[in-house]
């Protein structure tokens, strides 16, 4: 099969502090701004050139992303340029970073879109993007005559499928329940929320309040204030990331209720593992976005080489709870069991 061109990476990404192994990374800088690229050490062939832009850094999850790909850039010889916006409230100045990355003409462009929408025109004329755990419409894309290429991301349906599963188990009796979703037009917190709530059908658990807190930690501890006033007996919480999970914590915390209201999130950050360990949270369903960073790497490398993508990667998840958590802590950011990567096999055919 012919190979198509080398692909544009849509990617979600969080900044983690510490040093890659052979690769000196950039600083993430806000719009305008001229990182230096990640150089590879020993590189015999010219690297592949990857541009990536990533949502705002004050989420764990992105900072894992980048991290992950900070770690396999240089062992995969690919010079990496970041960017971030400042506010996922930017749309407009995301879409400018994909411009600027776009016409310095790069091989690879790794992109985290903060809607369904905001980046469709920046990528017109990108030949087969990847897009990593946020999806572009595909209307709009057809509209912009952008062609994904792949998409390396979380299965968010199955994801919160796990977590109605696992609240229906904490909770035999059954009770009244609550969902805090991201922003309202979100499509991953939608797909997790849906999951939930199939999760949960054919037990006695009966969802009596649906709110959106931005995946902001403030706004949920305040939006679980509000429902545990209206709901008194209400029994559990899910959350669609751990951000918001720790804030209704927070709030529980707060109304002396820790233990009494079952809290589930999902995301699979370090702070949320210390708190199902501690028991202030019942659970998380783990993500891995430092996976989807070093796939993002492997991706772009492997189109590099001439290999033809796969369509869509779901990056690996897990359930982690009091009796599973330490395994995750001791293995973290990594995930503590075997996963599927199929970038890694087309990169050890194309050698």
């Amino acid at each position: 099969m012919k190979a198509w061109p080398i692909a544009t990476v849509a990617v979600s990404v969080v900044l983690l502090a510490g040093g890659a192994v052979g690769a000196e990374l950039a600083p993430v800088r806000a719009v305008g701004a001229e990182p230096a690229p990640v150089r590879a050490v020993g590189a015999v062939r010219d690297p592949v050139r990857m541009g990536v832009v990533l949502n705002a850094l004050d989420n764990p999850f992105f900072v894992a992303i980048y991290e992950g790909a900070r770690a396999h850039a240089g062992r995969l010889e690919v010079r990496a340029t970041v960017r971030s916006v400042t506010s996922n409230a930017d749309l407009a100045g995301q879409a400018a970073q994909v411009r600027a990355l776009v016409a310095a003409r790069d091989d690879c462009y790794v992109v985290a879109p903060i809607t369904a929408t905001n980046l469709a025109a920046a990528l017109r004329g990108v030949g087969r993007p990847i897009v990593l755990n946020s999806p572009i419409d595909p209307a709009v894309a057809s509209r912009a005559r952008v062609r994904v290429g792949t998409y390396i991301g979380t299965d968010d349906f199955a994801a919160g499928r796990l977590a109605g599963a696992r609240m229906a188990s904490v909770l035999p009796g059954g009770g009244e329940v609550a969902l805090v979703g991201g922003w309202a037009d979100n499509v991953n917190s939608g797909l997790r929320l849906g999951g939930f709530e199939r999760g949960i059908r054919g037990s006695r658990l009966r969802v009596v309040a649906r709110v959106n807190a931005d995946y902001d930690r403030t706004t949920a501890e305040i939006a679980a204030e509000r429902t545990l006033r209206t709901h008194p007996h209400l029994a559990g919480f899910f959350a669609a990331n751990d951000l918001m999970a720790l804030g209704i914590a927070d709030a529980v915390r707060a109304a002396g209720m820790t233990g009494k209201v079952r809290i589930i999130g999902l995301d699979g950050i370090a702070e949320a593992l210390d708190a199902v360990r501690a028991g202030s949270m019942s659970a998380t369903v783990s993500q891995y976005p430092y996976v989807m960073g070093q796939m993002a790497v492997e991706a772009c490398a492997a189109a590099g080489r001439g290999a033809r993508l796969p369509a869509r990667v779901d990056a690996p998840i897990a359930l982690l709870t009091k009796g599973n958590v330490a395994r995750a802590i001791a293995a973290f950011p990594k995930p503590f069991r075997p996963y599927s990567d199929p970038f890694s096999r087309l990169l050890r055919r194309r050698g």
